[in-house]
């Protein structure tokens, strides 16, 4: 079974085509938060960067992302950082 990471970085990819993505764990930070333990996959940073000019405003790329992650916040994904680099 594919882990939380790689569904996220599929999914991105596939929807984003003309973006630079990384996705990166950061559930290690959140150790002791809510009774984290810092290793189910449970917060990520998605960074995104245009390779091509696009007319897309950032809450409407923040929005689609939490749309197309919407399975996975209702499955264990408990939060998201979204940065995005012109």
């Amino acid at each position: 079974m594919m882990n939380r990471k790689k569904r996220i970085e599929k999914i991105l990819n596939s929807n984003f085509q003309q973006w630079l993505i990384e996705v990166v764990d950061i559930s290690s930070k959140h150790s002791g938060h809510n009774n984290f333990t810092g290793k189910e996959e449970t917060h990520f940073s998605i960074i995104l960067k245009q390779s091509t000019k696009n007319n897309l405003k950032k809450i409407e790329v923040h929005r689609r992302i939490n749309f197309l992650l919407k399975e996975e916040l209702n499955n264990g994904l408990h939060a998201l950082e979204i940065k995005i680099i012109n």
